[in-house]
Formats: structure tokens, sequence, C-alpha cells
């Protein structure tokens, strides 16, 4: 899975239209550039200039569930969106798992507002009227972000000389965020891995080195990717041992990579090792194309579905080729009670009309999208489509389903 997230887009009014119309620039460039590795968009939030995606292998979009998306303004008292944070809550394999990307306020001086905004967006994170648990139950809060801590007290020659030397760990102890954790119970239930990159901020564009303008702001890690696992119960009095976890994340890696210089700060990575039990490990729909599928014949799915799974008219089958980028990338489609020819004994069969298909080579699979769940909850392995005479699109114009 990759979680991505950015701060600071360009967040003209006119550049918000075109992507409310269109898919925003930078999410298209990861869809391209993640889709031929089999990577899908599954999900993904805007608020002014932060953006939050998440994609995942196509073969584990039955197990992920989202739940929520939400944006949560703090700049201006709260009205305004050019600071605060984005969230994307949702089930993976049964676990509940929420992910942040913030942007919180700037410069040395405002310490306790970023800490502030930090515990408003933890606040706002409420799920009232529905069936998922506080964000602090949750078993994995990934947070990250523009957090704009700086380094308090060091001088700016200091601070530089540190760099210079690789000694970073000069300077840990005056990181803001650091100091914070150290006095903010919450706060300190975050982990991090270790800095031992260079300060992400601030430098001149199109360059590596440190802010030359005549403000000369003193480098800081601002930039920075923060974890939470869910409080595990007490040990047994008996036995004096807590309970095996069944989820359980660990840190491969912690960088920056200093060499992308389209920003006045340098992005950071972390790549972690998600070892879990799964509480589902059945999907919810089995789908099934039968026979061999031709351009010629209307072909017929099989489809069988788990007896707790919420079905909904507004359920759709959806064609791919492999390689999808994201939900709506579908070939053709169709809705599953409108096209139902059969159901007994668990089992059901829906129809598909061919003509939908234009003529193309390569391997195809199906995804069942849940209109209740609004996430994919069955998909079938990769199959070939035999070609044969190209038949017309469909003269109906149906409205198509889109997510």
């Amino acid at each position: 899975m990759y979680v991505i997230g950015l701060q600071e887009m360009n967040c003209g009014i006119m550049s918000l239209l075109s992507d409310t119309a269109f898919e925003d620039p930078w999410s298209s460039f990861f869809m391209d550039v993640l889709s031929p590795l089999s990577f899908v968009k599954v999900s993904s939030v805007r608020m002014q200039g932060l953006l939050l995606l998440f994609f995942a292998k196509h073969q584990h979009l039955p197990f992920v569930q989202i739940l929520s998306t939400k944006s949560t303004p703090t700049g201006l008292f709260g009205y305004w969106g050019n600071k605060g944070g984005v969230n994307i809550c949702l089930k993976l394999y049964g676990y509940y798992i929420s992910i942040v990307n913030c942007h919180l306020p700037p410069h040395m001086a405002n310490n306790d507002q970023r800490l502030e905004h930090f515990d408003r967006i933890l606040e706002m994170q409420n799920f009232e009227g529905r069936d998922i648990p506080n964000i602090l139950d949750h078993d994995l809060i990934l947070w990250f972000g523009d957090m704009n801590f700086r380094i308090d007290d060091f001088g700016l020659h200091f601070v530089r000389e540190s760099i210079k030397n690789r000694r970073y760990s000069d300077l840990w102890e005056k990181d803001q965020l650091s100091i914070a954790k150290r006095h903010d119970p919450l706060l300190r239930e975050f982990q991090e891995g270790p800095l031992l990159f260079p300060p992400t901020y601030k430098f001149d564009k199109n360059s590596n080195n440190y802010d030359t303008s005549e403000k000369k702001r003193k480098p800081a890690w601002t930039d920075r990717i923060l974890w939470r696992l869910k409080r595990q119960p007490q040990a047994n009095p008996q036995t004096q041992r807590p309970p095996a976890p069944h989820f359980f994340l660990s840190l491969r890696s912690y960088v920056s990579h200093m060499m992308y210089c389209v920003s006045d700060h340098k992005p950071v990575t972390s790549t972690f090792d998600l070892e879990l039990k799964p509480l589902v490990s059945t999907p919810p729909i089995t789908l099934m194309p039968e026979g061999l599928w031709t351009m010629e014949n209307d072909m017929l799915i099989s489809y069988s579905l788990t007896p707790d799974f919420p079905s909904s008219p507004w359920d759709w089958i959806g064609l791919y080729k492999v390689g999808l980028r994201h939900i709506n990338d579908y070939v053709s489609y169709v809705w599953v009670r409108d096209n139902q020819v059969s159901f007994s004994d668990g089992l059901s069969q829906v129809y598909f009309n061919t003509s939908d298909i234009p003529e193309t080579e390569g391997q195809f699979l199906l995804c069942y999208y849940s209109n209740n769940l609004h996430s994919v909850v069955g998909i079938s392995k990769p199959f070939k489509i035999q070609p044969g005479s190209f038949l017309a699109e469909d003269p109906l114009g149906e409205s198509q389903p889109h997510i």
C-alpha cells in the first residue's frame, strides 16, 4: 500500500474548479506511476492545498472498506482550509485505520498554536451516529505532514554547522516536537523514527542550499511522519504476560530525499512492515466469470455473497483491464439487479452485454462495487477475452456509475 500526502498544492480558484471537474495533476501523476505496478487509487481527499491519497494492490481491494473521508480546517479561526488536516478512515482486513495529513501553523513563536491545531484536528475526527469507534480506539493512526515544528534556542550558525558535520543528534534536544512529546501524555503515544537525515526546511527552490534570502530562516525538521498503535489490554495478573498482538507495525526506513528541488521543503518517506492476523479472510463477494469470454456473445458472471452482505439495487460489476488506475477506470459495467438472470443457494448470475466492450487485447478482471459500503468487495482472477467482430456501443446510453 502507498499513502501519499501533499501540502501547499496550487489552490487558486481556477485550479480548484479544474480539479473538481477533472483529476488533479498530482493524483494523475501518481496513478500513472503506480498502476503499472498493480496499485489502484482507493481513496483521496483534498482541502485547498492539502491532498491525501491511498493506494493498494488490487488483490487487497475486497478487504479495504473506506468508512469516511474528512477535512478539518483550522486557519482563520477554523473557517479557512489553508491550515488543518484531511483524514481517510478505513477498515483493512477488519482493523480500523485512520490516516491524517496535516499542515500546521508556521514560524518559530507559534509552537503553542501548532499544538492547539494538532489537538483540534484530533478532536474533530469523531464519527457520531456511525458504527465507528473513536479515533483513539483505532488499531493504527498514521499522522504526517508539514507540522512546522522548529529548533529552539540554538543559533543559525550552530544549526548549520551541526548539519554540515552530520551531528543531527546535537539538535534533537531542542526540536519542538520532541520537547512537546516529553510533556504531552497523548502526543507521547505517537511514535517516530530517528531523525537521521538533514532538516527538510527551508531550501532555496531548485537547489540544495538552505535559505539564502534576507530572512535566512533557521533549518528545521518541519516534515514529519508519526504513528500510534492502539493501547493494548493489560497483562493477565495470573500469567503476567500481555496478550499476543494480532496487529504489528515496524519501521523499516525513515528518510528525506534531497534530490527533489521543486519546493522549499524536501520530501520525507517512511516504509513500514505491517503484520496482522486478518479478522476478515473471506471477501464479501466471490466473482467467477463463466466459460470462455468472447466479443461475440453475451457472457455470464456468477457470484456468491456472504450471508451478512448488505446488497443494494445500486451495486454494480465493472470490467477492467489489468493495470486499472482507479475504480472509475472500467471498460464496461452492469447494474447487478437489472441484469440478474438467476439466484439460488447463495449463487447469483448476471449477464454481460459484450457489445459494450471495445475490442482490445490484454487481460481483464471483474470488480463488484458495493454502494452501501462504498468499496470494492469482490474481485475476480485475471482472464482473457477472445477477439471477435467489432460491435457498436450500446445505443441506450445508460447513466454510468461514478465514485
